[in-house]
């Protein structure tokens, strides 16, 4: 029939006008302000058409949400940050736009490079929050972060992230990405115990031999 598909489009335009005013009475006291109404807004199962009324109202960013990059660090038992980077440079070989400039640490005895970045910078004016470099980095040093509230009137230092600003604690990237970190810790405490056992297994083989000479 000509024209059906206007009036089915019309249909589904008209079910969420609808569906928007049933869940404003539905919801009626627990939106914006409380916990449960921001969990609903956030979910798979709200209806109708919403407008989120931004400040007073922020939807939890979905897991997978990625904006700046940050540099993710191990909590030692004396409360010391040790950086998991090793400033090996593939993420800013990677990064599209070059956002990421990083200088390497070297012994000043030996002149050789540590595995260590003593200077990382990101200008988060460039970067596209692609998510290249977390996704490319061998060490699982750089992950994306959730935090998008980072605007400000400064165009030019503000927005040039350094080391440190750029350091967050591993339990903040388990607090924001559960179910990532949960895989990424499994496959690392599969791989220390494949490696356990790979030096068992070298320790017995070696004991073996001495016994037999």
């Amino acid at each position: 029939m000509y024209g059906k598909g206007i009036i089915k489009g019309a249909l589904v335009t008209f079910k969420h006008f609808l569906e928007t005013y049933w869940d404003d009475i539905r919801m009626m006291g627990k939106r914006y302000m409380s916990q449960e109404g921001v969990d609903y807004r956030s979910s798979k199962e709200v209806k109708g058409i919403f407008t989120v009324q931004y400040p007073e109202e922020k939807l939890i960013p979905p897991e997978e949400f990625r904006y700046i990059p940050f540099l993710v660090y191990d909590e030692g038992e004396d409360g010391a940050k040790n950086i998991r980077c090793t400033s090996c440079g593939i993420c800013s070989k990677v990064c599209p736009p070059q956002c990421i400039w990083i200088e390497q640490t070297t012994d000043p005895n030996t002149g050789r490079p540590v595995p260590e970045p003593v200077e990382f910078y990101i200008d988060i004016d460039i970067c596209m929050n692609c998510g290249y470099c977390a996704e490319y980095c061998p060490f699982d040093a750089i992950k994306m972060d959730h935090d998008y509230e980072l605007a400000s009137y400064d165009r030019t230092e503000a927005h040039i992230f350094d080391k440190e600003r750029l350091m967050k604690p591993a339990s903040y990237y388990a607090s924001i990405r559960p179910e990532n970190f949960a895989r990424e810790e499994a496959i690392r405490i599969e791989k220390e115990e494949k490696k356990a056992a790979a030096e068992r297994a070298k320790a017995e083989r070696a004991k073996k031999k001495a016994e037999d000479e």
